[in-house]
């Protein structure tokens, strides 16, 4: 590992998704030390307020939605229900949902339980997690040399990466590297002229203005994205401090009038300046060129909308591990194969990010208007299509998101379907009501038996949050 104390980190990933348990686990490390070494608090989805409309607002919750019957999927039961005047609110019938509004959390492991256990991330401080992932793999045999790159020596013949030039006249020589350089993207983009696909014509934002705050009254268990007039605010609840954040289009909005906005809408006092982070949305054209592989934001960027950014270095991670060849000459068919995967992956995740742009009813507002009006990715188009027709979702190619996050999403941002599957009027108009209300019921039931989110964090990590 070669770093420099001297370069400072973007350090605001600070939320996650579920799928950090699987590096959690694959490390073996301990969830309680975990939360209490990264200041972490839990996190069941995300409220998304005024996305659609001023005023309103829906969580994208983790986990599944409802409960179907035999082969018909609960979300055509609710849809059908929606239409008889029988269903209520979508995220009404979401165990995550009913726990987050009332900020109440606990990990649950009941098997076969007719109402599935919560399913949960984390909030984290990122410069924490890295310190302490830094400390793990030092322990395990890494050897970590400090020093700021100044170069980079290329095999004559292949043109391949041979080593890394040091100041002081050092070098680091190697047979595989793994760019992890930040925006500046020293190997894949600068040495290596792997070219950058820009899609800001998709995601318009392209600055952040990120500050700490002191902890708010409540200590929600979940990420709060609330609509701007030119981009979108976070909240992140830590133990010790909230994480905040105001994504903008700077050709809509200038730096100052969003650092303001910015700053009048914090719970708690602003614990340093607002600090700018500005970016393209896209990606290298090949995450993996010659024997050099681009992770985190050498390898691009997406705005952090659906928390996706530690994951995506994280899923770098475990394609490589899995493609890692025994012979670093012959790296022909893993390269091909690592860049097809992460091409998908990456575009599938652009498309659920645009998704809540582009369907919104925020009539008036220029942001707004040319984000609705903006053309569409064929790949989101034909989705949309599909799931204004019946409320119809078709995962493809491993795609990250699942039927139950698409649904929420489109719901949520007023993509209401015309019509639903056949298969749900096998259930009768008599039966659908009281079914559809026993459920709401039973998960409003078991939130409420939950702990407060607060207690639970100190009690499980071991320290007063």
């Amino acid at each position: 590992l070669v770093e420099s104390d001297e370069i400072g980190t973007v350090g605001v990933g600070e939320a996650t998704i579920p799928q950090i348990h699987n590096l959690l686990i694959g490390l073996g490390i301990d969830q309680a030390e975990f939360l209490e070494k990264t200041n972490a608090s839990f996190k069941l989805g995300i409220e998304f307020d005024g996305w659609l409309r001023r005023g309103e607002s829906y969580i994208h919750s983790f986990g599944k939605v409802g409960r179907g019957v035999g082969l018909i999927p609960f979300r055509q039961l609710w849809l059908r229900g929606r239409a008889l005047g029988v269903a209520g609110d979508f995220g009404d019938y979401s165990f995550n949902v009913a726990a987050a509004r009332h900020d109440r959390f606990a990990i649950t492991n009941e098997a076969n339980a007719s109402i599935p256990d919560l399913a949960y991330a984390f909030h984290l401080d990122a410069i924490l997690f890295a310190a302490m992932l830094r400390e793990y793999a030092e322990a395990r045999g890494v050897r970590r040399v400090e020093g700021r790159i100044v170069g980079t020596r290329r095999d004559s013949q292949s043109g391949d990466l041979a080593a890394l030039v040091l100041e002081g006249e050092r070098e680091v020589g190697g047979n595989l590297f793994i760019d992890c350089t930040g925006f500046r993207s020293l190997l894949l983009g600068q040495e290596l002229g792997e070219s950058y696909l820009d899609w800001t014509h998709y995601l318009p934002c392209d600055t952040a203005l990120a500050v700490p705050s002191m902890p708010g009254r409540r200590f929600r268990p979940y990420t709060q994205s609330i609509a701007r007039l030119a981009g979108w605010q976070w909240r992140i609840p830590l133990q010790h401090r909230t994480g905040n954040g105001h994504v903008f289009c700077s050709a809509m909005m200038s730096e100052d009038e969003a650092c303001a906005i910015l700053l009048a809408n914090l719970e708690g006092e602003a614990l340093a300046d607002p600090r700018p982070i500005r970016f393209k949305a896209g990606h290298r054209e090949r995450f993996w060129s010659r024997n050099c592989i681009g992770l985190g934001l050498a390898a691009g960027f997406m705005e952090p909308l659906e928390s996706t950014s530690i994951h995506l270095v994280q899923s770098g991670v475990a394609r490589l591990l899995e493609l890692l060849p025994g012979d670093p000459g012959n790296l022909g068919a893993a390269r091909d194969t690592f860049n097809r995967l992460s091409e998908i992956e990456w575009e599938r995740i652009r498309d659920f990010l645009i998704l809540h742009y582009v369907a919104n009813a925020r009539d008036g507002e220029p942001f707004w208007d040319r984000c609705r009006t903006m053309e569409l990715p064929e790949t989101l188009a034909e989705k949309l299509a599909l799931f204004r027709r019946s409320g119809q979702f078709v995962r493809e190619a491993d795609e990250l998101f699942l039927d139950d996050s698409w649904g929420q999403v489109m719901i949520g941002q007023g993509v209401m379907p015309q019509g639903w599957s056949p298969l749900a009027d096998n259930v009768s108009g008599e039966d659908l009501g009281p079914f559809l209300a026993s459920l709401a019921k039973a998960y409003r039931a078991k939130a409420n038996m939950l702990p407060n989110h607060k207690e639970f964090v100190s009690r499980f990590s071991g320290v007063a949050a």
